[in-house]
């Protein structure tokens, strides 16, 4: 019988991958798969715009705007994948930039160790798809913009999905946030200016660095397409097979940063008890979250204030005039709500009304 510390001490790549890839937790990386979509299935880039969850997709001119969806044209083995598609195409010059980015928490890097002596390398893996061929680039940058490492990939044929790696060595040096900020971003350059290039293959210190010297510019040529699935980011040199996890996995970590309450199709739900105050329809409504809390205190945004209502079970429906938000305690929220109305400030519940496509959210994003 093959011992666990036989197997632990095996020297061959082949076995270290296939110990690495029984080992729970290992992917960085959140919604890799891009399963989870809480925002929208589709949109278009703006400064910086959140696409499927914890992937953001941003521009600034001379680049034009980008088109994104989260796709079922997927590899063997996934079913989403997000679709970029560039606009009119356009030459980034020395200030423009199109890019995709993770931010990961600080808390999820502390066992890498970067900016320390007993910093480990990382392995970045994906599955990639474009209407373009060519050296693509991808760069890891601090919070504080000013160490960087980018690496490249090479798409071989256009419009099929291949399978890319990218060794990321230790970096001893910089400051690397480990609490519930930054710790670092993962850039894919999708058309970055010459100002924000460096080259590939070395740590480099500098100022706002995330664009790779002599890549290709998916930007610059119109309508070309970009397909991602499948990023793992995790410790050491090899990479492993994707960690595959289940939806409701992969949506407890999305809703750490970002809550979404929305009627599901169905008319005057309600989702949270309203507690009479001593403000004539003033209402206080504790709002439950998933997962006890999230990263931080998170801001509030909804469709339109008369999308929700204050109820009872029989009667004296009352549409919304203000919505705001504060806390009663760290993290969760309690939303202070005045509804039109008899002037009757009696416990009810607090819900949508008739809009079937209004939302709420709760937004803690990096």
């Amino acid at each position: 019988m093959t011992k666990a510390r036989d197997i632990a001490s095996a020297t061959t790549p082949n076995a270290n991958a296939a110990l690495l890839a029984t080992f729970p937790h290992r992917n960085l990386i959140i919604n890799g798969a891009m399963q989870v979509a809480q925002r929208g299935t589709s949109g278009t880039s703006t400064a910086d715009i959140y696409t499927v969850d914890r992937f953001a997709l941003g521009h600034g001119s001379p680049v034009n705007a980008m088109t994104f969806e989260q796709s079922t044209d997927t590899p063997d083995n996934f079913k989403n994948s997000l679709k970029i598609t560039a606009g009119t195409g356009a030459s980034a010059s020395t200030t423009g930039y199109a890019i995709l980015r993770q931010a990961i928490e600080g808390q999820n890097i502390a066992h890498l160790g970067f900016g320390t002596s007993a910093a480990k390398a990382i392995t970045l893996s994906f599955h990639v798809k474009s209407s373009l061929t060519g050296t693509f680039g991808i760069s890891i940058r601090n919070q504080a913009g000013n160490r960087a490492y980018a690496g490249t990939y090479v798409i071989n044929s256009a419009n099929t999905w291949e399978y890319k790696t990218v060794a990321i060595p230790a970096d001893t040096s910089g400051t690397w946030p480990t609490d519930t900020g930054i710790g670092f971003h993962l850039f894919w350059d999708l058309g970055a200016g010459s100002n924000y290039d460096i080259a590939a293959g070395s740590w480099t210190s500098g100022s706002n660095m995330f664009g790779v010297e002599s890549t290709v510019k998916l930007t610059e040529t119109t309508n070309a397409t970009f397909f991602i699935t499948g990023i793992q980011l995790e410790l050491g040199s090899t990479a492993t097979p994707f960690e595959h996890r289940s939806y409701g996995d992969e949506l407890a970590r999305c809703q750490r940063y970002l809550q979404v309450f929305v009627p599901d199709g169905q008319d005057y739900t309600s989702f949270a008890p309203a507690i009479g105050s001593s403000e004539t329809n003033r209402f206080f409504c504790p709002i439950t979250l998933s997962g006890g809390g999230m990263r931080t205190d998170p801001t509030l945004s909804f469709s339109a204030v008369g999308d929700f209502r204050t109820t009872n079970v029989f009667s004296n429906n009352h549409t919304c005039t203000s919505i705001s938000i504060g806390y009663n305690n760290p993290k969760i929220p309690n939303l202070s709500v005045l509804s039109g109305g008899s002037g009757d400030s009696v416990s009810r519940m607090f819900g949508f009304n008739s809009n079937t496509s209004a939302y709420m959210r709760f937004d803690a994003e990096l």
